[in-house]
């Protein structure tokens, strides 16, 4: 089977990619190495086809959808704060990016798209935990590119007659995360401040809590959607056992400080995953513990590991896996 997967080179999709590449699949990841690094995908790469593009302009690399047989939807730009801050770039690349993703697939006949959304889509909800047929409620242009993505996913899917499923996550964590950037994903945040001995920033208070999923859980759950016959459905995911921050960071055995709260952001991420559950036969395997432990086993390699400079640990802390040999 011939598999494009968009972001493949980022946290998520360069794990999808090793698992898929695993099942004996053609990959092909297309990425603009914004976020994503080629790191991630190091001990792979001679086995996939590996495209730089920026998918929010339309080009050459779409003729890398002939003969495609799905295409998991990935790439695209995350964090909050830049979004309120620049959101014509999000918009570019969570909306136009997805369009063009569609319209290349419309055009050589993709048969299936599975796209990567964000429960971020609910805003603060009324309802926990949350299920399918919350309120849509975006508080910042982060969540309303994803969300806007997925309605024209759903849109076309209709039109064009091509099948699409779109899965909400909730806080991905694991192996790999991406380590840049002040407003990133919080584990990646509290890894960078680790590995540089610096206290983990806490938001607010610490006791908002949060529906972790590891990343394990999340490929095996992708990789049960490529076979599903169903078309226009959207599924939840996540473990509905939500912990607070500051348990998470009693696992990770560190120092702390608090900053203030960013807007728009919830007390309570509780993902209702029932319908995933029972259609599937999935479960998330990995608890909390679990997950932080591996985390460990990664961040243990980078402080024992020979020959460091100060400068080569500036730079690891940006991309940790660029001088993995």
């Amino acid at each position: 089977m011939k598999i494009i997967i968009t972001g493949g080179a980022g946290f998520i999709g360069s794990h999808l990619s090793e698992f898929l590449l695993n099942k004996e699949n053609e990959i092909v990841i297309i990425d603009n190495l914004s976020t994503g690094r080629l790191a991630n995908i190091k001990l792979f790469k001679n086995k996939v086809k590996f495209i730089k593009a920026d998918i929010s302009k339309y080009g050459n690399w779409t003729k890398n959808f002939k003969n495609a047989d799905v295409v998991y939807h990935l790439a695209a730009l995350a964090d909050i704060v830049p979004s309120i801050q620049n959101p014509r770039s999000y918009f570019e690349s969570n909306v136009v990016g997805t369009e063009n993703i569609v319209s290349a697939s419309i055009k050589h006949k993709v048969k299936k798209i599975i796209y990567s959304a964000s429960s971020s889509c609910y805003g603060i909800p009324k309802n926990y935990p949350t299920s399918e047929s919350e309120n849509i409620s975006p508080q910042y242009p982060y969540a309303l590119t994803k969300n806007l993505g997925e309605q024209i996913l759903m849109h076309y899917a209709k039109v064009y007659n091509i099948q699409v499923t779109s899965i909400r996550l909730f806080n991905v964590y694991g192996t790999r995360s991406r380590t840049s950037g002040t407003y990133g994903a919080m584990f990646g945040v509290f890894l960078a401040q680790k590995l540089n001995n610096k206290p983990l920033t806490i938001v607010g208070d610490g006791t908002q809590k949060r529906d972790f999923t590891y990343i394990s859980d999340v490929v095996e759950a992708f990789y049960k959607v490529l076979k599903l016959k169903k078309n226009f459905q959207i599924y939840n995911l996540g473990t509905g056992k939500p912990v607070t921050i500051n348990y998470v960071v009693k696992l990770l055995g560190s120092k702390s400080i608090h900053i203030p709260k960013r807007p728009g952001e919830p007390e309570l991420t509780f993902a209702d995953i029932k319908k995933f559950k029972s259609e599937f036969n999935w479960k998330p395997k990995t608890s909390i513990k679990q997950g932080i432990k591996n985390i460990l086993k990664e961040i243990n390699y980078w402080s024992k590991a020979p020959v460091w400079t100060p400068k080569k640990i500036e730079i690891a802390t940006k991309d940790w896996f660029k001088y993995l040999k």
